[in-house]
Parts: structure tokens; C-alpha cells; sequence
């Protein structure tokens, strides 16, 4: 292990630098790159790729994950006296419908997007599960239950409008 970090190390360190300009996030970063090399050596295949390539490739996925895992944490500010929460605001927020709206509303949804709902929140199937099952491919699952939660509330936000608006 110690000839690859001597042999790769500049080449990591370059890498997770290009992503990761905190001098002691991408320290961490490098030794959880080489750890990664050291657990997927078995993987590695000089008919596919060279070392440095395999290592790279491992070097740029680690750093684009830590990204995405840094940018899901939200920086939390204290809030100052002024800009505390009232205790109670005017608008609601979330949607709230009897069962009946909401399967009248699914019902609106294509066939497509009725069966891979139907899949997912009544048969508990997950992704992967519903993309094997189906024959669609995985993106598209995801794509067609996120467009038809979309196109859900959207409705559900209307009958909730309809509902609440006084009679003229």
C-alpha cells in the first residue's frame, strides 16, 4: 500500500483538490481514497484500465460523493430575537384531502404513473425492485414517480383552493 500512495498520492491529491478546497477536508478525503483502493484492489482489471486511471476514477467519485454529502447539509444559523418563527402563521403549509380526493386524483394520473405508484406506495416495491419487475429502467421509474408527485400535489392544491375560497 505504502508504493501506491508513494506512486498515486500526487495524482489523488490533485484530484480531490480540484473538488475539495479545504486543505483538511481533502486530507481526509485522500486516505478514504486510498482505503476504497486498498478494499476494491480486487476489482482492479489491467484489460479495462490502467492503475492510475482505476485510482482516479475512484479519487474523482469520492470527491464528487463528499460534495453531494456536503451540500445536502444545511448550514444552520442561530436565529436573532427579529427573525424568530411566529408562534402562529397564517398559511398552511401541507395538504391535507380525505382519502377519496386523493384516489380521485391518482386516478387522473396516466396508466403508466397509476401502475408504478401502485407498485411503489401500496406494494412497498422499491425502486430498483419496481425497475426489475417492470422492465423500465431505473431513472425512468424514478423520473415518472417524482413527475407524477409533482402533477399529485399540484392537483391536490387546486381542490384544496376550490375548497377553501369563500362562495361569491
Amino acid at each position: 500500500m505504502n508504493a501506491c500512495i508513494t506512486q498515486y498520492g500526487a495524482l489523488v491529491w490533485g484530484i480531490v483538490r480540484r473538488y475539495v478546497k479545504d486543505t483538511a477536508e481533502a486530507e481526509d478525503l485522500v486516505q478514504e481514497v486510498f482505503t476504497e483502493v486498498w478494499k476494491k484492489a480486487a476489482a482492479f482489471d489491467a484489460n479495462v484500465a490502467s492503475e492510475a486511471t482505476f485510482i482516479g476514477l475512484i479519487s474523482r467519485r469520492r470527491a464528487i460523493d463528499f460534495l453531494r454529502r456536503k451540500n445536502r447539509q444545511p448550514d444552520f444559523e442561530p436565529l436573532s430575537a427579529a427573525e424568530s418563527i411566529p408562534e402562529h402563521t397564517s398559511q398552511n403549509t401541507s395538504i391535507t384531502c380525505d382519502p377519496e380526493t386523493i384516489k380521485a386524483s391518482v386516478a387522473q394520473l396516466p396508466e403508466d404513473t397509476r401502475q408504478l405508484f401502485k407498485l411503489f406506495f401500496d406494494d412497498g416495491f422499491t425502486h430498483p425492485e419496481i425497475s426489475e419487475k417492470t422492465g423500465i429502467p431505473l431513472g425512468t421509474v424514478k423520473t415518472r414517480l417524482r413527475r407524477g408527485l409533482i402533477i399529485l400535489r399540484e392537483q391536490l392544491q387546486r381542490v384544496r383552493r376550490s375548497n377553501t375560497e369563500p362562495a361569491t
